[in-house]
């Protein structure tokens, strides 16, 4: 695992990577990637920075951990690899989406073109065993996506926070700047969409906010490969 990013994220987060926690995780995950199957691969691990840099961020999702079965994980929250089949959390963020803006349903699951712009798909975790959800949740990774989030809401720009379900909406405490947009609600998944998610209308909500400010809303139609 490498902490090179390719854009502002190296500067932003060079002292977070100094710190005694994270040279423990450091040292915990190439063990595990030693003596485990991990996802996602570890060049892939940092991805949701990679692919939006920090001046570039509009909006924040904000996920848990990845997916933790074979060939879906790639870095992005709540997005698979080109080909896989789409998971039923975004097959219902589709349906959102579709009933929200009007935005026909993508044949893919792939959301780098969400990415590239703006829309930051952070996990509060960034690995995963095979097989074991939430298996690296105490290892020390939410101390650096809380750091992470802390970061975002420093921003002299305003942007808007997606925290859908219980897990997400804990990150709350870590948006002290008022200028930003929280939209809270309730989880995409099977389980509980039908309990609020469905026309809670998250991403017009965004556009709106993000237009009243003067920023131009990134599209959010999904573009195959």
């Amino acid at each position: 695992m490498k902490e090179i990013f390719k854009n502002d994220w190296q500067e932003i987060l060079e002292d977070e990577f100094q710190k005694d926690y994270y040279k423990e995780l450091r040292k915990l995950l190439i063990n595990e990637y030693r003596t485990h199957e991990i996802f996602p691969k570890a060049t892939d691990i940092f991805n949701a920075f990679n692919y939006t840099a920090y001046s570039d961020v509009k909006v924040v999702i904000l996920g848990q951990d990845p997916y933790h079965n074979v060939g879906q994980a790639h870095g992005l929250a709540f997005s698979v690899k080109e080909g896989v089949r789409i998971p039923p959390s975004l097959v219902n963020i589709y349906k959102e989406l579709n009933s929200d803006l009007g935005i026909p349903i993508a044949n893919t699951g792939y959301l780098k073109s969400w990415a590239d712009e703006g829309i930051m798909l952070l996990n509060t975790t960034l690995t995963v065993r095979a097989h074991e959800p939430m298996s690296h949740s105490k290892i020390g990774w939410e101390i650096f996506t809380n750091a992470v989030i802390e970061k975002l809401s420093e921003k002299e720009e305003p942007i808007v926070f997606i925290l859908w379900g219980n897990h997400a909406k804990k990150r709350k405490k870590f948006i002290k700047n008022n200028r930003h947009l929280i939209i809270e609600g309730v989880h995409p998944s099977p389980l509980s969409a039908n309990r609020g998610f469905f026309g809670s209308k998250p991403f017009s909500r965004a556009n709106k906010f993000l237009e009243e400010n003067g920023i131009k809303p990134p599209s959010w139609v999904v573009k195959e490969v």
